[in-house]
């Protein structure tokens, strides 16, 4: 494998580290990927750096650990949910990407049983895994795998999904515990999106994160109505049913009613085996559904027992991934989309190309810096991927077929949606409209003024600020505070009664203070952490207002990036009108915080973890309410980390460092 030939060229201490960066990052990912369903990375190069952490590990032994993310399965259970203990733990599989690989699984099965064994063949659907249980002939319980011992009770999301059956044909079933997959047809996946970009919603990635995230709402109503399916593929546990094989266990559950994939083959021989994959692989563009590979597993129950397992997965059984789809087409134009923050995205424009089972004709480009390094220009013949079906993306320029007089892409130097100036913001590679009033971005903005970590003004969502502007009300943040009761009342699905309310939660945001203020702006690379720095350190926006380079620069945590962020975002006058409309409504623009004693004074905290009864938010207003300073990353200057469950490499670079670590209650004594 190239990754463990890598791995034997570093010394110990350079593996050691690579190390801990691959065991945050993966853990980062995985957090993304199974607990947020919203992935950052590709599932190829997800698994790239998993198997460049196990190939180092297996390198250097004396540096592996039970902690490590190659030793569990990657989710949690979310608090949200009340935690089930699976009676079976749900394992997740070893995975293979080649036909090396697949034939050396082959060969290692085959030594161990002396003989050449059947396999059962399936599609792998992507989706998310859950446990089915039935009691007596009826649905009682449904979970998913969290970590593969603890998942979520979501048993009444599972309930709204039509292809479970609630009640089995057979009553003389004392006890049956299946596992299946839950996943989203294409055709629910597309319709979702498309009600999604209506409401200016974020999109989903792909249906296997859209259909985790339609399975894990609080409310099951919303569940419903996503279009959710599920293949049931493997019994966990039963009783008053037997069976030898895997291939009898699947067509009794199918006449159970239970929905079991119809793509699958029992196979003895290797190259049989790659052809019927190689077979999956030309029809999975025609299927309703994503598959991502070809689950392989031992067909025979006691073959299985033999094998075993290893702490983490079946020896009996692999994952073959497909690579990612990779085609070729015409790049027909660029066009720029504005942002909600006012960031310019460059669009590929393609001649319409079938790609991972969708047809394709955009792709994102990034930035100027992406399309710069790849050297990609209009009219261009490029190759694009959906790698892990996620967005699609340019790979590079096929330079054979390049037109003579293609000319080099340049960044527009005027927003196109205002014609507002726009500027090169460094810290993202990214060219920005600093225009608070620009159309293709105010929507955005303005949701982002009245959410509720900005000025927080309930009843203000999407529907309603959409509304609003197209009713001709709003055509800024400081026109919220000039609304009427009788014109609000009018819009659709208002009245009086919500009408007084929004304007309630508008005066009452007045008071808000200047740290929500500056956040509310939505300025360049300013989250809710700077917001607070600059007001704390400025005590009024007019002293930010006017600060220059190098006195912002003197800030700690306010770099030379976001200082010339700042300093362009307050140059444009359509800012000094907005400040000054909002101060004459009323908007309070000082920042005051309630300092309750000094006991933490001098010291600085670094949080990590979910702690037992308060937020993050929390702690750090009670920390900085009482002298102490709350910090991102764990370094020498650090005085404590406040860990609660589930703290991560924040914890483990304390540990190395020697900082000393405390929970939430022996933070709470410090303070008396």
């Amino acid at each position: 494998m190239k990754g463990m030939e890598t791995a034997m060229m570093m010394t110990k201490d350079e593996a050691s580290e690579r190390i801990q960066t691959l065991r945050s990052q993966i853990s980062y990912h995985q957090k993304r990927y199974y607990d947020e369903d919203a992935p950052e990375i590709s599932d190829a190069e997800y698994d790239r750096l998993f198997y460049e952490l196990i190939a180092l590990e297996q390198a250097y032994p004396e540096l592996d650990s039970p902690d490590s993310p190659t030793k569990h399965v990657g989710g949690h259970a979310s608090e949200k949910f009340e935690k089930i203990t699976h009676a079976v733990r749900m394992s997740s599989l070893q995975d293979v990407f080649s036909y090396e690989e697949l034939r050396a699984f082959f060969a290692r099965v085959e030594e161990t049983l002396g003989y050449a064994p059947a396999y059962s063949v399936e599609c792998k659907i992507d989706g998310l895994s859950v446990s089915l249980e039935y009691r007596n002939g009826r649905f009682v319980r449904g979970a998913t795998r969290g970590d593969g011992d603890v998942g979520e009770n979501v048993t009444a999301n599972l309930l709204t999904v039509r292809d479970i059956p609630k009640i089995l044909p057979r009553d003389d079933i004392p006890a049956l515990t299946v596992r299946g997959e839950v996943y989203m047809p294409h055709d629910a996946f597309e319709a979702l999106n498309r009600e999604r970009e209506e409401n200016e919603e974020t999109l989903f990635a792909n249906p296997r994160n859209a259909a985790a995230g339609s399975l894990r709402q609080l409310d099951p109503e919303i569940t419903g109505k996503r279009g959710l399916s599920v293949f049931v593929f493997n019994v966990q546990s039963s009783d008053g049913i037997s069976f030898a094989s895997h291939t009898e266990s699947l067509d009794l559950l199918a006449s159970l009613g239970l929905p079991v994939i119809r793509e699958r083959e029992t196979l003895s021989s290797a190259d049989d085996i790659i052809a019927y994959i190689e077979k999956i692989g030309e029809m999975r563009a025609a299927l309703p559904y994503d598959i991502d590979g070809v689950v392989i597993k031992l067909d025979d129950l006691a073959e299985r027992a033999t094998l075993g397992e290893t702490a983490s997965t079946p020896k009996w059984a692999v994952a073959y991934k497909f690579p990612p789809e990779v085609k070729e087409t015409k790049l027909l134009d660029i066009v720029v989309q504005v942002g909600r923050t006012g960031v310019l995205t460059p669009n590929a424009v393609l001649e319409p190309v079938r790609l991972a089972g969708t047809s394709v004709s955009r792709a994102t480009l990034h930035n100027i810096d992406f399309i710069r390094e790849r050297d990609i220009r209009i009219g261009d013949t490029v190759y694009v991927q959906k790698a892990g079906d996620i967005i699609p993306e340019v790979l590079r320029v096929k330079m054979a077929d390049r037109a003579p007089d293609a000319m080099e892409y340049t960044m527009p130097e005027v927003c196109p949606s205002c014609g507002g100036a726009v500027y090169r913001d460094a810290s993202e590679a990214a060219t920005r409209c600093i225009n608070p009033v620009c159309p293709a971005q105010l929507l955005r903005a303005l949701a982002h003024f009245v959410s509720r970590d900005a000025m927080n003004i309930d009843g203000c969502g999407i529907a309603v600020l959409r509304q609003l502007r197209e009713a001709g009300l709003i055509h800024s943040a400081a026109d919220l505070y000039s609304l009427q009761e009788e014109p609000i009342a009018a819009l659709d699905r208002m009245g009086k009664k919500s009408a007084q309310n929004l304007l309630r939660a508008i005066e009452a945001s007045k008071s808000a203070g200047a740290d929500r203020l500056i956040y509310a702006l939505g300025i360049g690379g300013i989250g809710q952490k700077a917001a607070q720095t600059l007001a704390k350190h400025f005590g009024d926006i007019d002293a930010l207002f006017s600060a220059d380079r190098e006195t912002l620069c003197q800030i700690e945590d306010i770099g030379a990036i976001t200082a010339d962020s700042i300093i362009g975002y307050f140059s444009n006058p359509e800012v000094r009108i907005l400040i000054d409309r909002l101060k004459d409504a009323g908007v309070k623009t000082t920042y005051e915080t309630a300092v309750q004693g000094s006991a933490l004074a001098g010291k600085t905290f670094v949080l990590t973890g979910t702690l037992p009864t308060m937020t993050r938010d929390e702690m750090s207003a009670l920390i900085e309410a009482n002298g102490g300073k709350v910090t991102s990353s764990v370094s020498k200057k650090t005085s404590f980390v406040v860990a609660g469950a589930e703290a991560g490499s924040k914890l483990t670079k304390a540990e190395a460092l020697g900082i000393p670590v405390l929970s939430q209650d022996e933070l709470l004594s410090m303070l008396g």
